[in-house]
């Protein structure tokens, strides 16, 4: 495994497809932040009355083959982007959020669609969302296996404490992707006048308006902060929220 810088960000791999694919949407995420993007392959730990708690060597074998495959995939999109590498061992969760504490973002990715019978996230993310020490993104996959194609990027202002930080980030992301920023709008302050070059569509919330079926028009990334955060995994119902209620965006969930 490669030497590991005190600060970077990480993304969990496991093989999949929708691991990849968060790993290659994390480099502007780097490149932003002028760090290293470090890919985690996480053994999950078996229970000691069962089988030895250690890993084996087909284990370690496996999550090499993750990780060299991610680390080819992002070498592919041919940006100035440093990568490390590293195999730890425990609850997936659990072991990302280890990694948080010195992570400006951690991100994951999912093929998961839609409101399943468990909710909005899957285990590992939820876990993420819940009790992570950094902004953390899930970064969905369509159900081909491709990258989630580029869209709109949503955010509410309101008067949460966190707001201002959660829509600067929302902000950043436009510039960083030159996607076109959604606020969807709960207070009289605007961000347009302080990001002039990003084109940003603003909609009053419960008004009904809802995303078009036009290409740009999807919502690819919501930006939300803490308050909405400690609520997504209890979500169950569609639409309940003006932005995670659309299940299948990714979503950058920032903590300050």
């Amino acid at each position: 495994m490669s030497q590991l810088h005190a600060k970077a960000v990480v993304v969990g791999v496991n093989g999949s497809r929708a691991a990849v694919n968060a790993a290659k949407w994390a480099i502007d995420e780097a490149i932003a932040r002028q760090l290293p993007l470090r890919l985690v392959y996480v053994i999950p730990r078996r229970e000691k009355h069962r089988e030895p708690a250690t890993s084996s060597e087909w284990e370690v074998e496996r999550g090499e083959i993750a990780l060299a495959e991610a680390e080819s995939a992002v070498q592919s999109e041919r940006k100035p982007v440093e990568i490390e590498t590293a195999i730890r061992s425990g609850a997936p969760g659990q072991a990302l959020i280890d990694q948080s504490e010195d992570a400006a973002l951690v991100c994951v990715g999912t093929a998961r669609r839609g409101w399943a019978s468990d909710g909005l996230l899957g285990p590992t993310a939820t876990d993420l969302v819940a009790r992570a020490h950094c902004p953390v993104a899930i970064i969905r996959t369509d159900p081909d296996g491709s990258p989630t194609g580029l869209g709109v990027i949503a955010v509410v202002l309101n008067d949460e404490p966190d707001n201002d930080e959660v829509v600067h980030q929302a902000m950043e992301e436009g510039r960083r992707r030159h996607a076109t920023v959604r606020q969807i709008d709960r207070r009289l302050n605007s961000w347009v006048r302080r990001y002039p070059d990003v084109h940003v569509q603003t909609v009053a919330a419960g008004t009904g308006a809802k995303p078009s079926g036009k290409p740009g028009g999807r919502i690819e990334l919501a930006v939300v902060g803490s308050a909405d955060a400690d609520e997504m995994a209890g979500l169950a119902t569609p639409n309940c929220h003006p932005i995670v209620g659309y299940p299948d965006c990714s979503v950058l969930v920032v903590r300050h």
